[in-house]
């Protein structure tokens, strides 16, 4: 059994797209309007309104941690004009953690960006780095008081999603989220290398700015799929491997932290990834349940990274049943604990997600430790909140 410190983070995550609302000047937002098959976000869950309620519940739950995003499309929305209302509002949101004993984990960006950003190219344009460095550094001006800070969340899936939808856009079938496989019995691209060097600079170039302006640890989160092979097949595991995930958990080496963000597990054979086949215990995303994959996966972290101290920033199951919710949790943190107890350095524990939400064009898989009325905006928590903010009162961390 792992005895924590008062430091130990158990929290529950969020992006800001995905529960905010509203939020037009995204390219999300004027892309859920163009592609095909994409569910629009509107009103969201209008958590941009009610962070105050949703964080009280995650702290009366017994929670001590919120991992939530500023939005940079809000701040910055046309070129070098920042909104100071909106760094206000957000500068709220701190305080309002903070005052509330949650240690805000603060993500500044979270696949979405502003429309005027992905006009000029998005991240492959040489000025993109100069672009974002300039929203970190404004940024910077009201995260004093804030421990942690993720830079990007997940480059690697980033990588992936503009191939995906520029691949819809231009006719290749209705859009399907990365983060949902559905019915369909697909395997996700590999993310473009390229792009992923790209993301690494953006990331150093970030890095320095905070680390110069702020007193946070800092890092940024990686999309953890626990690759597997049998042993005919470890060379192609070892590509894979680097392409999907390793190339971004390399370039973590110099970070205070390192995002591990597991949900499942998939086999990767001559040909690359191996499609989850169907099965009745198959969770809503159309993923495989294996709970063990949060162990699988920070393991593989904390050995390419060379022991980079662990936050996993996301780790959870898509589904309408919560009794399954907390057997699948309780098997991870299983899982969890028996990787510290090997000596892995993990710092906490954030569950996806705090509130069921925007699923990057769909509204149908649910994760939350909380469900939301989208007519009414009634939050009501589930038996799942009340049982992880136990775990958090008891003091205790993760045991195997």
């Amino acid at each position: 059994m792992n005895d924590t410190s008062p430091t130990f983070l158990w929290g529950a995550s969020t992006a800001p797209h995905q529960i905010e609302g509203n939020n037009v000047n995204s390219d999300w937002w004027a892309r859920e309007q163009q592609t095909p098959g994409m569910a629009l976000s509107g009103d969201a869950i209008d958590s941009y309104h009610r962070y105050g309620e949703d964080m009280r519940l995650l702290a009366d739950a017994g929670l001590n941690a919120y991992r939530f995003g500023i939005e940079w499309s809000r701040i910055e929305p046309i070129p070098g004009h920042f909104s100071k209302a909106e760094l206000a509002h957000y500068r709220r949101m701190i305080d309002t953690a903070l005052g509330l004993g949650l240690t805000p984990v603060v993500t500044l960006q979270h696949f979405s960006t502003p429309k005027w950003f992905a006009d000029e190219g998005s991240w492959m344009v040489e000025s993109a780095i100069d672009r974002f460095a300039r929203y970190v550094t404004e940024a910077t001006s009201i995260l004093d008081g804030v421990e942690w800070v993720c830079t990007l969340n997940e480059p690697n899936m980033l990588a992936m999603m503009g191939t995906m939808m520029k691949a819809a856009e231009a006719g290749g079938g209705d859009w399907q989220s990365p983060t949902i496989e559905g019915d369909v019995q697909m395997v996700l691209p590999p993310p473009d290398p390229e792009t992923g060097h790209r993301l690494a600079r953006v990331h150093d170039r970030a890095r320095e700015i905070l680390k110069e302006r702020t007193g946070a640890k800092v890092g940024w989160t990686v999309a953890n799929q626990a690759l597997t092979a049998k042993p005919e097949h470890q060379a192609r595991l070892v590509e894979e491997r680097y392409v999907r995930e390793d190339l971004y958990l390399e370039a973590a080496r110099q970070d205070d932290f390192i995002g591990v963000q597991s949900y499942s597990t998939q086999e990767v054979d001559g040909n690359g990834p191996v499609p989850h086949a169907p099965h009745p215990d198959n969770t809503l995303a159309g993923t495989a349940y294996r709970p063990d994959s949060l162990g699988m996966a920070v393991r593989h972290t904390w050995e390419v990274t060379g022991g980079v101290p662990v936050l996993v920033t996301e780790n959870g199951i898509a589904t309408g049943d919560d009794t399954r919710r907390i057997a699948y949790t309780d098997e991870a943190l299983r899982h969890l604990g028996a990787a510290m107890d090997d000596g892995v350095d993990v710092r906490g524990y954030l569950h996806w997600s705090a509130l069921d939400n925007y699923e990057w064009g769909h509204w149908e898989p649910t994760f939350g430790l909380i469900a939301v009325d989208r007519e009414t905006f009634e939050r009501r928590p589930k038996p799942s909140l009340a049982w992880l903010g136990g775990l958090a009162r008891s003091g205790k961390g993760p045991t195997s």
